[in-house]
């Protein structure tokens, strides 16, 4: 048989108390909506609560011998948030009924006993506990849920490069500021033995931590793949197979994976599914970089990806990023768009990785304004420098 929905502790010094309510309240008692337990003072009514451990409402005279009815409120504070307290008392006890109130006292009966007023009171009192109850279970959860969020920015943050290689033939810069609401992008920048340089950024299809520990797998199993400098179609190959092998949440990941010859200014490129860079020239101007064909990893697998080829001139970066700069909205629900990532550049040409990074940055956050951002917002910059003159 079911436990009763409601379990009621009276606290009485009237012996005749107890068997009134359990005579006037028996409808309730046999459908099991409550149980009543019974104590004649405040000191046996601690050890009633002490004892039954699940009261939900305590029903307390004030006047009672050993230990009064706002003693026993003081007594019981620090469990009022998970049970509330009615106070019972004589009409002419407002003083004593007001000071309850203050003490945490829900409501107050008055005697003798009406119980249509005492079935409202009950009802009301432990209506208000169950919404309580419910509010703090949502609180919970949300603060579950933060938790979470802060894992996820964490495992982010974590595998994010914040060292970059450089030297007097190039230079690489990269950022990513993550949405309110988590999400899965990153980029990865590793320096062969041989001087060549992997670059890859990405985005994963979710959010939140499931999208965190996916992107920690894609990374692993990207910088697994890129071990022997593999051209970035086999590596794209590798890890779109080993992606999609047991992938029960049918997520995905956009990949952009290239390896950078800085003697030669050569940028080999595979695109799984993402956001094509732009290919910035000297005097400001771009263009993206043709798509290779490509899908995004995870999906199907034994897909072979394409590559292209380009050369970057000194003076000319490749810009990557992910669609939390394309896609960055304004207070009108207008996209900042790729015209506006061109101007970036057209505004200011030649601007090294470092400052050609921040830039895209300001341009979002300026064309945002007070708009809240809902995706991660990722940009890395190549830049190929210039030969410097000599003295």
């Amino acid at each position: 048989m079911a436990d009763p929905l409601y379990k009621i502790l009276v606290v009485d010094d009237e012996p005749d108390l107890e068997p009134l309510v359990k005579m006037r309240m028996r409808r309730e008692i046999r459908s099991k909506l409550y149980t009543f337990v019974f104590a004649h003072n405040g000191v046996e009514a601690l050890e009633v609560l002490e004892r039954e451990g699940d009261v939900d409402l305590v029903l307390s005279d004030i006047n009672m011998p050993r230990m009064d009815g706002l003693t026993l409120l003081e007594q019981i504070a620090g469990a009022e948030a998970d049970m509330r307290a009615v106070i019972i008392s004589a009409y002419g006890d407002m003083k004593n009924i007001r000071t309850a109130m203050n003490r945490g006292a829900f409501d107050f009966i008055i005697k003798p006993i009406d119980f249509d007023d005492f079935r409202v009171t009950v009802n009301r009192a432990l209506s208000h506990l169950a919404k309580w109850r419910e509010a703090l279970v949502s609180r919970d959860k949300l603060v579950s849920l933060q938790n979470e969020l802060d894992v996820a920015a964490t495992i982010q943050q974590s595998i994010l490069p914040t060292v970059f290689p450089e030297n007097a033939e190039f230079q690489i810069y990269g950022s990513m500021e993550p949405a309110r609401a988590v999400g899965g992008d990153f980029f990865f920048v590793e320096r062969f033995p041989d001087g060549r340089i992997a670059l890859a950024i990405a985005d994963v299809s979710d959010k939140g931590v499931p999208a965190a520990l996916f992107m920690m797998l894609t990374r692993t199993l990207l910088k697994g793949a890129l071990r022997d400098g593999a051209p970035p179609g086999q590596v794209l190959e590798e890890v779109n197979d080993l992606l999609h092998e047991d992938n029960d949440t049918a997520m995905f990941v956009t990949l952009f994976c290239a390896i950078y010859d800085s003697q030669t200014g050569a940028l080999v490129f595979a695109n799984g599914g993402h956001n094509p860079p732009l290919h910035v020239r000297m005097d400001g101007s771009s263009e993206e970089l043709p798509m290779t064909g490509g899908i995004a990893l995870g999906v199907a697998p034994e897909f072979s990806f394409s590559e292209q080829t380009i050369v970057l001139a000194p003076g000319e970066s490749a810009v990557l990023y992910t669609d939390g700069v394309t896609e960055a909205i304004d207070d009108a629900d207008e996209e900042f768009g790729m015209v506006r990532l061109g101007d970036v550049f057209t505004e200011a040409p030649a601007m090294d990785a470092r400052n050609g990074n921040r830039a895209v940055f300001d341009a979002v956050r300026t064309f945002t304004g007070e708009t809240p951002q809902f995706d991660d917002i990722t940009c890395l910059v190549l830049h190929r420098k210039q030969p410097s003159r000599a003295s």
